[in-house]
């Protein structure tokens, strides 16, 4: 009797690890997004950086109060998604971060601290002390390199600066995260290129399409097959030079050659969609390329459409539910951000979030 109920304990066991090897290999899906946090700092000072407006006694009056529910806040929304998607992101990049601290708050929140998100981050140079990063959930995605790539001027661009300006010139660091997701080979580049604030030339997000693509193509070249992935706040549309022309970033499957990114946004800002406004004119800066391997690929983990407006599909989410969105006064419809001129109104982004799903599913 013994042997007979550990042969089928045995049997059982087999079964059940071939089926979980069947579910892995051929019906894994991953949700991979973006989220600009919209000035996510504590209540302290960082050395050396200029934080002095997110301080207790500072000009917006930062106080722990305050910085608690800025952080319910931002959990919510990704509880908000992983509902909607019926699992949290798998990887989910971010922006306009102070530091490490603040993101191991954020992901210890109730909300969403079953998702067990791990972090990658790097304290870069920019004045104000906001970096990007990357968390990930350990089960999905497992890291084998990163890396911080420093801005720099050395392009062919011709940019509207005297060497003093560029030597005095400070802005957030790109991050490259590789690793496994699933059984494949990924890198995730994560960037917050440089703002248009103070009439900052396009040439200078010209120049940050061109450090990512460059640091892409090394990749390429190094780990053949690699599937790629570009997020961040561009400061930039999907159909600008530095993500169409330095990027390579193209609209449809078909203009996809092997050295160029599919860019899901582009169609999406040209049908209306939108992740920010300003004076009453949408813009999608936060956006989301792949490269060929990842757009056309047909067996392993590759891009698929997860919204339908009418005959079109669409290849990315701008998640805007009512909640995240201002329901009246001035910008009625816009995204219900932290600050409205000087006050504090208790609000989540002035960005939306965006995602994109990959699928081995045939």
């Amino acid at each position: 009797m013994i042997r007979r109920i550990t042969y089928i304990a045995l049997i059982s066991f087999i079964l059940f690890s071939a089926n979980a090897f069947a579910q892995k290999k051929g019906n894994a899906s991953y949700v991979i997004g973006f989220y600009n946090l919209e000035n996510l700092f504590d209540t302290y000072h960082d050395d050396g950086k200029n934080d002095y407006e997110y301080l207790p006694d500072g000009a917006n009056k930062w106080t722990d109060a305050k910085y608690e529910k800025k952080q319910s806040n931002m959990a919510s929304v990704i509880r908000a998604m992983a509902d909607e998607n019926k699992t949290f992101h798998a990887v989910l990049g971010v922006s306009e971060i102070e530091n490490r601290h603040v993101l191991e708050d954020l992901v210890s929140q109730p909300s969403i601290a079953s998702a067990n998100y791990q972090i990658v981050h790097y304290d870069g140079p920019d004045s104000r002390g906001v970096d990007v990063a990357l968390l990930y959930r350990p089960e999905c995605f497992s890291v084998l390199a990163s890396e911080s790539i420093r801005y720099n001027f050395d392009s062919n661009i011709q940019f509207d600066m005297t060497d003093e300006e560029k030597a005095n010139f400070k802005t957030r660091d790109v991050l490259m995260v590789r690793g496994m997701l699933g059984d494949e080979m990924f890198a995730f580049f994560v960037a917050h290129l440089p703002s248009r604030i103070g009439g900052k030339s396009n040439d200078l997000r010209s120049r940050g399409g061109e450090i990512i693509y460059a640091r892409a193509m090394q990749l390429e070249e190094e780990f053949p097959g690699i599937k790629i992935v570009v997020m961040g706040d561009m400061n930039d549309n999907p159909t600008d030079d530095s993500m169409a022309v330095y990027m390579h970033g193209k609209e449809t499957f078909a203009e996809v050659g092997k050295k160029d990114f599919f860019s899901p946004f582009l169609s999406m800002l040209k049908a209306g969609y939108g992740s920010l406004a300003y004076r009453g004119e949408w813009n999608i800066y936060d956006i989301i390329l792949v490269n060929e391997p990842i757009a056309n690929d047909k067996d392993g983990l590759h891009i698929i459409p997860i919204v339908k407006k009418g005959k079109n599909e669409y290849y990315g989410r701008v998640f805007n539910p009512s909640f995240m969105t201002q329901q009246e006064g001035q910008y009625k419809g816009t995204p219900f951000r932290t600050f409205s001129n000087g006050a504090f109104i208790g609000g989540y982004s002035d960005h939306y979030p965006t995602y994109i799903v990959v699928s081995n599913k045939k």
